[in-house]
């Protein structure tokens, strides 16, 4: 590249605007040499690390008093009442267990699907299939019952019911 009375010549093959030679009296320039720099840019580090536990501390505060506050009466950590008498058992939750039948409970189910059966005026056709996590239906096998449940998805069975409260008719 030669430079010509203030021009750049391309056909030498430089790069435009980089001097080959050192220009005199310019010195280059050392980094992050001054003290004065270097002060800046540690207490920069120390802010942003400041600054950094601080957001971290509120955020797990601010986590922690949202935790324990109850905000009202839909909590999913409620729990439906329970009842226990010589005649019913089970929850007091009737939005869940809203499905009810009456029948014999029988010790028993269909392949995988039911724990117990409910034999229903009718014939086989209205036999419920049932299963329960809140009562334990071997109190009641042989009994004529009311029960209250919530219907779920079967393969094998008309209907598969998760039963939530037992009510005893007859010995």
């Amino acid at each position: 590249m030669a430079v010509q009375a203030g021009r750049v010549n391309m056909a030498a093959g430089g790069q435009v605007g980089i001097p080959q030679k050192p220009v005199e009296g310019v010195r280059p320039m050392e980094p992050a040499q001054n003290p004065v720099i270097q002060q800046t840019m540690k207490l920069n580090s120390k802010i942003f690390i400041g600054v950094y536990v601080i957001v971290i501390f509120l955020g797990v505060a601010t986590g922690y008093i949202l935790s324990s506050k109850r905000v009202g009466p839909g909590m999913a950590d409620q729990k439906p009442a329970m009842v226990k008498t010589d005649k019913v058992a089970g929850s007091t939750d009737t939005k869940t267990f809203k499905d009810s039948a009456t029948g014999v409970i029988e010790k028993g189910g269909l392949g995988v699907e039911g724990s117990h059966k409910l034999i229903r005026d009718g014939g086989p056709s209205q036999t419920a299939y049932l299963i329960s996590s809140v009562v334990d239906l071997d109190e009641y096998a042989g009994k004529k019952v009311r029960v209250w449940g919530q219907t779920m998805t079967a393969k094998k069975v008309s209907w598969l019911m998760d039963v939530g409260k037992v009510e005893r008719l007859s010995e």
